[in-house]
């Protein structure tokens, strides 16, 4: 990579985004963000806003006018542009299909025309309802009945990967999707459903922790900054092109212990809630019961694995000092061994 390589960001203007876009200006490089703002926000770039190498698109990316012009002018595409969130999702079915499938599909195009790679951001989302204690990439999918909006999501995001892997086949596409699994950290918000920053506003608040079902479902959550190396490194690896590539944590914990582990960290007072899934969503919601990634791929391509303990990832994203003796991975990056 030579200084000010060009990249273009779909959806910079979001949670991981903004702090992608923050490496990629950090490493010397100019950056392109595409972002209409409608989960996004300008806020998230406060820190870069003014560096003139990052121009910023107000607009969809299936708007956009210089689309081909600026994906032609990118050395890679990052394209993070989608509908995020449980909530949303559930809430909002027709706008979760239509905006994965329509910018997905414009950018796939645009690039395709000259050849830009693209890495695609897909999500754990697609494994559906699979019972293996451990995904990996090419296990077989199983994903819930149409009836029930809340697979739309992980539906729409697999229709994703189809399309750019055709494309990868039919067109010549240079083409990476990584699979990330609950990637958490600051400016992540908890409007749309997201757990971390849910609990973490209401332990400040006082207020009950919310823990929806029997809070026996796990998770491995993945610090921001670790997901941003590992999507760093993935647009660097060649021999990533045309592959899928799981993005996550490896500290597995069950929603339940990440409500006492957020009371605990922030020293609060408040009681946990558990809420019905009926009274949170709908009738017949279903989740995903583990979503634990195998990471030996992502390892082999790039020389990294991310690490970073759980408790500093919540008082990360509280925004407190963390202990001495803790590295975060954007800080103490492990050595790349490609």
């Amino acid at each position: 990579m030579s200084p000010g390589t060009h990249y273009l960001v779909t959806g910079g203007a979001g949670f991981i985004g903004s702090h992608l876009v923050e490496r990629l200006l950090a490493e010397g490089c100019r950056v392109t963000v595409i972002d209409d703002f409608s989960t996004g926000s300008p806020a998230n770039l406060a820190t870069v806003r003014n560096d003139p190498r990052l121009r910023v698109v107000e607009a969809r990316v299936s708007a956009c006018p210089d689309l081909e012009q600026l994906t032609a002018g990118a050395e890679a595409v990052v394209h993070l542009a989608a509908a995020v969130g449980v909530e949303l999702v559930v809430r909002s079915p027709i706008r979760t299909i239509r905006t994965n499938l329509d910018e997905t599909e414009a950018i796939l195009e645009a690039a395709a025309g000259c050849a830009v790679p693209v890495l695609l951001a897909s999500t754990s989302e697609v494994y559906g309802k699979s019972q293996r204690e451990e995904f990996r990439e090419d296990d077989d999918l199983l994903i819930g009945p149409p009836h029930l909006g809340r697979w739309s999501y992980a539906c729409s995001k697999l229709m994703d990967e189809f399309l750019a892997l055709a494309y990868a086949r039919e067109r010549g596409l240079p083409v990476i999707v990584a699979r990330l699994f609950n990637t958490v950290g600051p400016r992540q918000t908890g409007r749309y459903g997201m757990v971390l920053p849910r609990f973490i506003e209401a332990a400040r608040a006082g207020r009950p922790l919310p823990v929806y079902g029997d809070g026996e479902q796990t998770r491995c959550f993945c610090y921001v900054a670790d997901t941003v190396e590992a999507l760093w490194r993935l647009l660097r690896c060649p021999a990533a092109r045309g592959e899928v590539v799981n993005v996550g944590g490896t500290e597995e914990v069950s929603i339940l212990e990440l409500a006492r582990r957020v009371i605990a960290v922030l020293g609060s007072a408040s009681p946990i809630e558990r809420v019905p899934y009926e009274t949170a969503y709908a009738p017949g919601f279903e989740d995903m019961r583990r979503r634990r990634p195998a990471l030996v791929k992502l390892e082999r391509l790039t020389g990294f694995r991310p690490a970073t303990p759980l408790d500093e990832i919540i008082r990360r994203t509280a925004g407190l000092e963390v202990p001495a003796g803790t590295s975060p991975a954007a800080e103490s990056r492990a050595p790349d061994r490609r």
